[in-house]
């Protein structure tokens, strides 16, 4: 019986990495793509306009 209990936490663990491989994949793409790479856009051109505005006195 030392076996089993040797064997369950990786067998558990490889089901939850399995379990949330599954899940990453499925959220890939989909209805909401558009709208998560319009935010994501969005975000990316904030920070590129944040780092391109002049900082200090001389502005």
């Amino acid at each position: 019986m030392d076996y089993v209990s040797a064997l369950v936490p990786p067998v558990v663990m490889a089901v939850f990495f399995i379990g949330v491989i599954r899940v990453i994949v499925k959220t890939q793409g989909g209805a909401n793509k558009a709208k998560e790479d319009a935010a994501v856009d969005a975000v990316l051109a904030r920070a590129d306009g944040a780092r391109q505005a002049p900082v200090g006195p001389d502005a």
